[in-house]
């Protein structure tokens, strides 16, 4: 009810720990509060909230238009709402690596567990798209350096993206991802690797967690949960699943409203209003109001 039981430091924590076991951990990416409480009911590990979705959202296209402000808003608010650790993408950084600094610390107010930066030159473009450039090893190292020092909770992941594998190929992506845990990354992501082969050559050569970007009608092949666990992948996002889905369902209906003049066979398709109050934990919330607002206000005296 209102927000997370669990404190954002307690989330961090919970998080490197799960880090730690070796196992696989699987963030949907949110595109509001309401999907992250969804993601927690149904038992994931974690929230991401992914910068194209955001963007999207504001309906701009994913090449840097959107800025911290916005991004750190929106991923509080949805950090607000769940007791899983929350993973959001922070491009580049939004600028030099003094931006990259207080971007941490204002990722780390909002209650994020962690943030990943990118080695694409600022405007950045989206991983799986063609046309990306990536600053030189020394610049991104800057940025990881200045977000370090920036870091108050030493539990708050940093998560360093590289994005070399569809510029300058696998090995310059691996002698990057070896740089960056250098420079004190506390995760690999790299990012547009095309099968679980690649996943396990970069598995290889670090020895830090590596996360997995499953994206649909990207690079990547889609693979499943046991195979990016067999090759060693410790988290796994689908960053723009949900919001996918529900574009699809919104263009769809909206279709048939424009058809049919009433949205009378779409009631079938959508979530009922019962299901919607259960997720908003309308009860709790009517208790609540009851257990504290327990005073009537006097009525007008009667006469006579």
């Amino acid at each position: 009810m209102l927000h997370a039981r669990t404190p954002p430091h307690a989330r961090r924590a919970a998080l490197r720990a799960a880090l730690a076991s070796g196992r696989l951990l699987r963030f949907p990416g949110a595109f509001n509060p309401l999907t992250a409480v969804l993601i927690t009911e149904l038992g994931f590990d974690g929230v991401y909230v992914s910068g194209a979705v955001l963007a999207a959202d504001l309906a701009l296209p994913d090449i840097g238009l959107t800025t911290l402000t916005e991004v750190a808003d929106r991923a509080g608010q949805i950090a607000r709402v769940t007791d899983l650790p929350t993973l959001v993408d922070a491009d580049t950084g939004f600028g030099e690596p003094m931006n990259v600094a207080r971007s941490v610390q204002i990722l780390e107010d909002a209650g994020l567990a962690g943030c990943h930066l990118e080695d694409q030159v600022n405007p950045k473009r989206c991983g799986h798209l063609d046309g990306k450039t990536v600053v030189p090893v020394e610049e991104m190292v800057r940025r990881i350096h200045a977000a370090v020092a920036a870091r108050r909770d030493p539990n708050f992941v940093l998560c360093a993206r590289t994005d070399a594998r569809g510029v300058e190929g696998l090995d310059a992506a691996i002698e990057r991802a070896r740089a960056y845990r250098d420079a004190g990354a506390d995760m690999i992501f790299p990012e547009g690797l095309a099968d679980a082969a690649e996943f396990a050559a970069v598995r290889a050569a670090v020895d830090v967690p590596i996360l997995a970007n499953m994206t649909e009608f990207g690079k990547s092949e889609l693979l499943t949960a046991a195979t990016l666990a067999s090759v060693g992948v410790n988290v796994v996002i689908y960053p723009v699943t949900l919001l996918r889905l529900a574009m699809r369902a919104t263009e769809d209906g909206l279709r048939r409203l424009a058809a049919d003049g009433t949205q009378t066979e779409l009631l079938d398709r959508m979530q009922h209003r019962s299901r919607l109050y259960e997720l908003l934990d309308y009860a709790a919330y009517n208790t609540f109001d009851d257990s504290i607002f327990t005073y009537r206000v006097p009525g007008p005296p009667e006469s006579g």
